[in-house]
């Protein structure tokens, strides 16, 4: 393991105060949301299959989320020039935030070893944090598919 990577959080835990910038051309910070539910969810790029389609399904799980008092928060390491493109692209209506040292994505557990055709690498496991109005986790999705994941996500946050 890479220096200063840290184990997945768990439920139960305090989620880690952050202040990232977004595509929404501000900043973010995770402690001025206390008060509301927030799905953190990471993801490893912009416009690729998988992130396009869990992007999507945010998407369109956005309103019954925000009926619930819940912020949608998508977190990858690409910049925010990239964000904004692949944000209106897909229509997206939630913020996604640059994590481009992937600092955030430490401290959470999720900036992780990978293999792709033999070759190791650094880069984000697909996860989410259902995080509570006190600011702790509530439930952890460690190691998330995109088909239908917004929609267990929903569910976590109507039984929260």
């Amino acid at each position: 393991m890479q220096e200063g990577i840290e184990a997945m959080l768990q439920a139960r835990e305090r989620a880690p105060e952050f202040v990232l910038p977004s595509s929404n051309g501000t900043d973010v910070a995770l402690g001025t949301l206390r008060g509301r539910i927030v799905v953190l969810y990471f993801y490893p790029k912009d416009n690729t299959p998988g992130c396009t389609l869990e992007a999507q399904e945010f998407r369109d799980h956005q309103a019954a989320l925000a009926e619930l008092g819940a912020t949608v928060l998508g977190v990858s390491p690409d910049s925010v020039k990239s964000h904004c493109r692949f944000a209106e692209k897909q229509r997206l209506n939630f913020v996604l935030l640059a994590d481009t040292d992937h600092v955030v994505a430490e401290r959470y557990g999720v900036w992780v070893e990978k293999k792709m055709y033999g070759k190791a690498f650094w880069g984000i496991q697909r996860a989410t944090f259902l995080i509570d109005r006190d600011g702790r986790i509530a439930h952890v999705w460690p190691k998330v598919s995109p088909q239908d994941h917004a929609e267990e996500v929903l569910e976590a946050v109507r039984n929260l």
